[in-house]
């Protein structure tokens, strides 16, 4: 009969075996000692640079990001897994540029089914998987971004990679396009070799292409950092007020989320291959995302799609038509008003590149105008005044009128000045 530490070291090496039979790219297992990245967490947090996300900064969510026996009162080890969703641009999109500005760029991660779903899914399965292996009860938790855990930092223990200077876990071999999912036991298992090296050396490749600068390098301490009020993923995404002005143009078309820092990073231009999962691909007009059901009533076929879709179809999108685009995706996140906010901005950013009239979308922000939310209506009324449309003053000055909203109002009055 093997010795104890011997079947510890046959179970993870199968475990392994079977999370790659499940999907997975990356598995390695790691202990549960306290974090080494919490002090720079906070500093971050007390700079500030986490914007409107207070539900980082909670205490008690501080306090589980470093010890994850506050998740997990049992823990003993904790597998760590990383799954490839890299897919291609969409028509019109290179990796790495703007794209036709009439069409909006969805993030990469987000063009097919939620994540969440697909991982939490397989862990779960693993984690039965380790059960009937074990012939009795393990006890774990799951996470998939849905918890106070530092997955990065458990990815750089595992071996995965180093943090870059985009803030993102790079992996040598892999890029950074995969998404990390975290499986704590109640079980000891012998734990990889943290990756070690900083390889983005005198690169800074990200630094210099992020187009509102929220990339801001290593502290003094190595540590990347990010100022988050300044990210377009978080501006599309987790920011639920007003975009601030003087973000809105170098946003572009970038309507949910920013994949930037990672298009020009030559780890991912050298290294990022096609994933072999199919619930990631982008989704054509009326398409539902992989494993997603119907729902009775719903409007079906009356979206664009996330493959480079059409501002204009986006922005008549009804509430009803987009329950059905953002149904089993992570889209739905930004929700309905905060999307149409992003989307009145790309078609700002299109109209003002243009020379020749484009009615069909002064006619899709007039009609937002008349949202019946305040934050599409005040965006709408930015994006009527970067074109020189003969028909949008006379639009604004009539909204103007009648708005009651302060925040509408000062967008309309802004938009009106010469």
């Amino acid at each position: 009969m093997l010795a104890e530490p011997d079947v510890q070291k046959e179970l993870a090496a199968r475990l392994k075996d079977h999370a790659r039979a499940l999907g997975f790219d990356l598995v390695g297992v790691v202990d549960p000692a306290r974090s080494a990245h919490v002090p720079h967490f906070r500093r971050w947090l007390a700079a500030g640079l986490h914007g409107d996300m207070a539900y980082l900064a909670r205490a008690d969510a501080v306090r589980r990001r470093g010890d994850l026996s506050l998740s997990l009162e049992s823990v003993r080890s904790a597998v760590v897994v990383g799954q490839n969703y890299y897919v291609h641009a969409g028509d019109g999109e290179p990796d790495s540029a703007w794209g036709r500005a009439s069409r909006g760029i969805i993030a990469r991660y987000a063009r097919g089914r939620d994540y969440h779903k697909v991982i939490e899914g397989r862990l779960r399965a693993l984690h039965r998987w380790i059960e009937s292996e074990a012939g009795s009860p393990v006890g774990g938790r799951v996470y998939v971004d849905t918890g106070p855990i530092l997955e990065r930092e458990l990815g750089q223990r595992a071996g995965f990679g180093w943090f870059g200077k985009n803030t993102m876990l790079i992996a040598p071999r892999h890029g950074s396009y995969f998404f990390l999912g975290i499986l704590l036991l109640d079980l000891a298992l012998p734990v990889d070799e943290a990756f070690a090296e900083e390889r983005c050396g005198t690169c800074r490749r990200c630094l210099d292409a992020c187009p509102t600068g929220a990339l801001k390098g290593y502290d003094a301490n190595g540590a990347p950092v990010m100022d988050a009020r300044l990210c377009i993923s978080y501006l599309t995404i987790e920011h639920r007020g007003p975009i601030p002005r003087d973000l809105r143009r170098p946003i572009g078309n970038r309507i949910f989320g920013c994949d930037i820092c990672q298009e020009v990073c030559p780890f991912n231009l050298k290294f990022a291959e096609l994933t072999s999962e199919a619930g990631y691909a982008a989704r054509g007009p009326g398409e539902r995302p992989v494993g997603v059901q119907a729902e009775a009533g719903s409007e079906e076929g009356r979206h664009p799609g996330t493959h480079a879709p059409s501002l204009i179809e986006l922005m008549k999108m009804t509430p009803d038509h987009w329950d059905s685009f953002s149904r089993g995706s992570a889209i739905r996140r930004a929700g309905y008003a905060g999307f149409k906010r992003n989307v009145a901005v790309a078609i700002g950013n299109w109209l003002r590149q243009v020379d020749e009239p484009q009615p069909e979308a002064i006619a899709a922000l007039i009609d937002a105008l008349a949202d019946p939310q305040p934050l599409v209506r005040g965006h709408a009324a930015w994006a009527l005044s970067e074109t020189s449309a003969r028909e949008a003053p006379q639009a604004l000055a009539a909204r103007l009128e009648t708005e009651v909203d302060p925040f509408v109002r000062e967008e309309l009055v802004d938009a009106l000045r010469p």
